[in-house]
């Protein structure tokens, strides 16, 4: 089975590489699933394309960083819908302030993969929406892992 990673990384520590590095080797050692880790996925499309300053395209080329992130996009909804099997999400500070996430949680609801998340906002700040496309929220990723467990185990 394959998981995908979905969770802040325009706003996020390190583009939230840390828990998505953690949560793959469970995976891998625990279950045996394997993952789309769309950091290690933009990254690759990074060096592929020479576009390792296409942050600094948003002030100076917005024309060229929207073709860019659209590549991006593309690959992140394109591994949501067509080769993950559930879709594991972190809902922290980093996602409040992008788009992408949002964007991959609704549509795997959209298409009927199950969403597992992790919330560690207050509960009241869980937008209404984000919460219904879920199929499960967690407080933690020690909750998450023995429900992962007991689905797919």
């Amino acid at each position: 089975m394959i998981a995908y990673l979905s969770g802040g990384m325009e706003h996020a520590v390190n583009e939230g590489e840390d828990w998505r590095n953690k949560i793959t080797e469970w995976l891998r050692k625990n279950l045996g699933h394997s993952v789309i880790d769309p950091v290690k996925k933009s990254r690759q499309l990074v060096d592929e394309t020479q576009s390792h300053d296409y942050r600094l395209w948003k002030n100076s080329d917005r024309g060229k960083y929207k073709a860019f992130v659209r590549q991006l996009i593309r690959q992140d909804l394109d591994g949501v819908i067509n080769k993950a099997d559930y879709v594991i999400c972190l809902w922290d500070e980093g996602v409040v302030k992008g788009g992408g996430t949002h964007g991959e949680v609704t549509i795997a609801y959209h298409y009927n993969i199950p969403v597992f998340l992790v919330n560690t906002l207050p509960f009241d700040e869980l937008s209404g929406w984000i919460f219904s496309c879920c199929t499960e929220v967690f407080p933690d990723f020690i909750n998450l892992k023995k429900r992962v467990l007991e689905l797919y185990g």
